[in-house]
């Protein structure tokens, strides 16, 4: 299974609660962080949410 390079490239200052609830459940910490996680439906939904914020590539 592949994985994807998730970076984020907007702050999570002054979006909706669940969008902040969202990026702290990808493992970012601040911006211009990277995180490596599995292709799955969960992590897909998750950067549906968030979409606007990250830039998606794969590993």
């Amino acid at each position: 299974m592949a994985n994807l390079n998730i970076k984020l490239v907007k702050s999570a200052i002054g979006t909706k609660p669940n969008q902040k609830k969202t990026i702290e459940a990808l493992g970012f910490k601040k911006r211009e962080q990277v995180v490596v996680k599995p292709d799955n439906a969960q992590i897909r939904g998750m950067i549906n949410v968030v979409k606007h914020l990250v830039e998606v590539t794969e590993a």
